[in-house]
């Protein structure tokens, strides 16, 4: 016999609110997304375009705990890709993701990766924290 709840507990939350996140790393910026990544998050969107232009380091998009993303997540991305000199990697990106790269073409503009490579911090006094949580500025 099937325990329904038991099943209800393990399945992640589709209805979960998007969030993105950016760190700095040592030789590289990751913007890691979870939940649903779509219009709300316009305004972080916007925030880690500009954050990551300003580190000027190779960028990467940990998209593992992405649940959903509609037309505003892929636009995120081309725009990254479009604006960042070196290729963006996204890494460990689910099927529905994929698939959404794959049709639009966007995916063509990334490199995917099915591993997350792992990820070095940059040493804590070379940035500084002087606005919101996300959204770092490089040393003066």
């Amino acid at each position: 016999m099937r325990d329904e709840n038991a099943a209800e507990e393990t399945a992640p939350a589709q209805d979960e609110p998007g969030t993105l996140h950016v760190l700095v790393g040592a030789n590289r910026t990751r913007i890691v997304l979870s939940g649903e990544i779509d219009a709300n998050l316009a305004q972080e969107f916007s925030d880690a375009m500009a954050d990551a232009q300003e580190i000027d380091l190779p960028v990467e998009v940990d998209a593992h705990h992405v649940t959903f993303m509609d037309s505003s997540g892929v636009a995120f991305l081309a725009r990254l890709a479009a604006q960042t000199p070196q290729k963006v990697r996204v890494l460990r990106a689910p099927q529905t993701m994929r698939f959404l790269l794959e049709v639009t073409r966007v995916g063509e503009l990334v490199e995917i990766l099915d591993e997350d490579p792992g990820f070095e911090f940059a040493p804590i006094d070379e940035f500084t924290i002087e606005r919101l949580p996300g959204q770092i500025n490089p040393p003066r």
